[in-house]
């Protein structure tokens, strides 16, 4: 965990251990996590931010005039839009198995690329892997580079996030926590690779998944949004991006990052204007702007599979506790 405070890493702590085994080993304020969704805004979001502020993505654009075989014999899909893609209204259902019947990546694109719509396009928010996935490619065209070479060269080297990977080296496998015992899709325990399947056939690089990061990593890239975005991004672009949209209606979701709703795994107590994301591994990053404040929390809660879902009551109470522990709980806000 990590938690930044008026411009201070106020906390930086590990605790527990990598498996339910005694004798696994302890984690440190080093360890690598696979962070999964968050890869959502470290890099995907992060990345359409920069081409944003360069002129080179519109967020009105059709996907179609980016992926051409995003278009179909269903019309509706020409109405779907970048802005769409980062708010989740594009019509794309939530996930699908693509990895079932998709062996490479070019054949897992392009199962991503002919999924059905299963909503009309900005009729309503649902959270959606597969539209990520579709983004990642669209920004790697327009950037004419792929998300991993970009993502190291614009943000992550610029902001000092040295831990911070795709696909981490295999000698730094032991050192990372194992995420699941994997025993109907790739058969052995997954440890220093990510978690998610549709990720793993895309070669662990993908726009919905497939970075590590440090606990300290995440909470300096909070720490640059806080602080204006400087030196990768302008205060309106965070601005822009954070803002949650105005429609579909009852949305929670801003452009690639989501706000706090009720009941929210946020907590209590972020501000309204607060935004932040959710990672299926356990991950999450939390970040609140009027009180100057972020928490990162990194876990494994996977292993050895998925079933457990406490962390859905763990989360909340560990950001509410963070902020009784500071006297942010009843802090005024803008």
């Amino acid at each position: 965990m990590a938690v930044t405070h008026n411009g201070k890493l106020l906390a930086l702590r590990a605790l527990g251990r990598f498996t339910y085994d005694p004798t696994s080993p302890q984690p440190t304020s080093d360890t690598l996590f696979d962070i999964a969704s968050l890869t959502k805004i470290l890099a995907t979001t992060a990345m359409a931010m920069i081409l944003y502020e360069r002129g080179l993505l519109d967020l009105e654009m059709p996907v179609i005039s980016i992926v051409g075989e995003f278009s179909g014999e269903d019309p509706r899909r020409d109405e779907v839009s970048l802005r769409m893609l980062l708010a989740h209204s594009s019509g794309l259902p939530a996930y699908e198995k693509l990895f079932l019947r998709a062996h490479t990546r070019d054949e897992l694109l392009a199962a991503a690329s002919s999924t059905p719509l299963a909503s009309d396009p900005g009729s309503h928010a649902e959270y959606s892997d597969i539209g990520f996935i579709v983004l990642g490619v669209a920004l790697e065209r327009l950037a004419d580079e792929s998300l991993d070479r970009f993502c190291q060269r614009e943000i992550f080297g610029p902001l000092a996030l040295t831990q911070t990977t795709f696909n981490p080296a295999s000698e730094l496998r032991p050192a990372i926590p194992p995420t699941t015992d994997d025993r109907t899709f790739r058969h052995r325990i997954i440890q220093g690779e990510v978690q998610d399947e549709n990720a793993s056939i895309l070669g662990g690089v993908a726009g919905h998944a497939g970075l590590f990061a440090t606990a300290h990593d995440l909470a300096t890239f909070a720490h640059i949004f806080l602080q204006g975005g400087s030196p990768i991004l302008r205060p309106e672009t965070i601005a822009l991006f954070t803002a949650r949209e105005s429609s579909p209606e009852g949305t929670s979701r801003a452009l690639g990052w989501d706000t706090p709703s009720a009941p929210s795994q946020s907590g209590r107590y972020f501000s309204p204007r607060s935004y932040g994301h959710l990672g299926y591994t356990g991950t999450s990053l939390w970040i609140d702007s009027d009180r100057d404040l972020s928490i990162t929390l990194l876990t494994n809660r996977t292993w050895p599979d998925c079933a457990n879902q406490s962390i859905k009551r763990i989360r909340p109470r560990f950001h509410d506790a963070v902020f009784e522990a500071l006297g942010l709980e009843n802090a005024p806000t803008e």
